[in-house]
């Protein structure tokens, strides 16, 4: 007797959502204390290509896709989202979510074993903040057969935010062989060159009128590099950084800085056609462009940007009766291992109280830079006297060679959270450990 291989198709998910939907309604019939599920989301894992070189066939890649919706995935704060996850790839996988706070049942590493092949799971995940996530399979990169694309996520605010239009930017980095197939990072590059794409392409064109206000959400999906994009002509309006509100603020000399993972949310007013400049430290890559015809005629000027709706993170940090810890990223006597072999039996990076301010002196020992991560909560960057803080909210930090700096968060959401640490280097592997909010 053969078995057969499930390939769902759109219609075939979304029906599997449906039963996922009633079993949840029924139990509230029963009276049972479910909240209800507000939201529905199927994803899949599976094979997948990409056109980035005109002389090569296209490039066999693996891909995180949401086949329930069409264009970009968009919940809504407060959302209690039902996420039946099809995994069509031929490893075991689930999906690593970037930017959530509070409780996440969704974490694979925490004592939710990934699904299997040919399998379907269901799980209950909750958006408490606006903002702009991210979720791939980056924790699994040890078992990847072809380099895996990340999904961004749109958790949109309560009430719309007063732009014209909302564009997700994914930037995304490459290593090509010479036969046009791509090299999964945490190997050697030796012999392969570096390329990059926005959403895809590598060469990204996004059409406007003038007078336009555009809110680009420019998610850094890359896996090693840390990169900086600019709009040229243009000035970027910062209003969030890692999915977090931000007082808003100009990017430095035009430029937006992001580590891997990192996420900004940028307001940018149309003025003329001009091209998306990125730079891997090394060179700059056209890697797509504005293209500005027309103008938006509007019965009142522009105003400045307004700050986005906050996201109820603590206004104040109580520093001086924080809890404070050491942590060298990456070090090999310090307890970071592969996900692979990761358990939360092992002892955790530090300890904190539900509602303590917890302070991280996070060292980076290596040569290169290093790129630190922080699950299940956001943090401020402390000034170096530690008599203050940055004016916004991160959840990702890249640390240069031998530098320390210090981050600061309220440890508000009880359970194990993971920290990462990947060094900027494509061989590099990835790294965990864990931290206990009691």
């Amino acid at each position: 007797m053969k078995t057969r291989i499930f390939d769902p198709t759109r219609r075939e998910v979304l029906a599997g959502i449906g039963l996922g939907v009633g079993a949840s309604a029924a139990g509230l019939i029963a009276g049972g204390a479910v909240p209800l599920v507000t939201a529905q989301l199927a994803l899949q894992a599976r094979p997948a290509t990409l056109a980035l070189r005109p002389d090569q066939p296209p490039t066999p890649v693996w891909e995180l896709a949401a086949v329930s919706h069409l264009g970009d995935v968009r919940l809504k704060r407060g959302d209690r989202c039902e996420v039946v996850f099809r995994n069509d790839l031929p490893v075991p996988l689930a999906p690593v979510w970037y930017g959530l706070n509070g409780p996440a049942a969704a974490d694979p590493l925490r004592g939710r074993a990934p699904t299997a092949p040919a399998a379907t799971e269901t799980s209950i995940i909750s958006v408490p903040n606006a903002g702009t996530l991210l979720a791939d399979f980056r924790l699994f990169e040890d078992g990847l057969k072809q380099p895996a694309r990340p999904l961004p996520i749109i958790a949109a605010e309560t009430n719309p935010v007063a732009v014209d239009r909302d564009v997700v930017l994914l930037i995304e980095e490459w290593r090509l062989r010479p036969d046009g197939t791509a090299l999964p990072p945490g190997r050697n590059p030796k012999d392969t060159s570096a390329l990059y794409t926005i959403n895809g392409r590598t060469s990204f064109e996004l059409s406007a009128s003038a007078n336009e206000r555009l809110r680009l959400r420019f998610i850094n999906g890359s896996q090693r590099s840390v990169l900086a994009i600019k709009l040229e002509s243009h000035e970027i309006q910062m209003v969030a950084l890692d999915g977090q509100p931000a007082e808003p603020f100009p990017a430095r000399n035009g430029a937006l800085v992001l580590a891997p993972g990192a996420r900004a949310d940028a307001f940018v007013d149309t003025a003329t056609s001009a091209p998306f400049l990125l730079h891997d430290g090394k060179e700059a890559h056209q890697v797509g462009r504005l293209t500005v015809s027309g103008k938006l005629e509007r019965r009142a000027p522009l105003l400045p940007p307004q700050p986005l709706p906050p996201n109820e993170l603590p206004d104040r940090l109580d520093l001086r009766s924080a809890l404070r810890f050491d942590v060298a990223l990456g070090a090999p006597d310090a307890g970071w291992i592969r996900p692979a072999n990761f358990s939360t039996s092992s002892a955790p990076a530090f300890r904190a109280k539900a509602g303590r301010t917890a302070v991280l002196a996070l060292k980076n020992p290596a040569a290169v830079t290093t790129v630190f991560h922080l699950h299940g909560h956001h943090f401020r960057l402390l000034d170096k006297l530690d008599d203050g803080w940055k004016p916004y909210w991160l959840d990702t930090l890249a640390i240069e060679p031998g530098q320390t700096q210090r981050i600061a968060f309220e440890a508000s959401g009880p359970g194990r959270w993971l920290i990462e640490s990947v060094l900027t280097d494509w061989a590099a592997p990835r790294l965990v450990r864990w931290y206990w909010v009691e």
